[in-house]
């Protein structure tokens, strides 16, 4: 099983910053990427960045965050974090972490964390 615990969220005004940090708990699984993704009230959830956990660690931006978010992984810690900064009051909602992991018999899957608040003040 994997299990993913984030930390992180909380409330910020305009402008500020926050990180985000998702911690995979993980036996006899690879795992092959981890993402953001975000949730506000009435939407769909959306992809915020992506990055693999391997090889060139390839990152992929939303493009409403692209200049403003950094993410990366940490394959030591399996640990993904999310850097956001010039944070918008748009940006406010629940992000979850993903991570797509393979286990020993090669059969790919997905897990989500249960989400952090992230609230910006205008």
């Amino acid at each position: 099983q994997v299990q993913l615990v984030e930390s992180g969220g909380g409330l910020v005004q305009a402008g500020g910053s926050l990180r985000l940090s998702c911690t995979a708990s993980v036996s006899d699984f690879r795992i092959d990427a981890m993402g953001w993704y975000r949730q506000a009230p009435g939407n769909q959830r959306e992809l915020v960045a992506t990055t693999t956990m391997s090889g060139s660690g390839s990152t992929i931006y939303a493009d409403s965050v692209k200049g403003r978010f950094t993410i990366f992984g940490d394959n030591a810690k399996n640990a993904v974090y999310l850097q956001m900064n010039s944070l918008k009051p748009e940006d406010s909602a629940v992000y979850f972490c993903k991570a797509i992991v393979t286990n020993m018999a090669r059969v790919r899957s997905m897990y989500w964390g249960q989400g952090t608040q992230v609230t910006v003040s205008s």
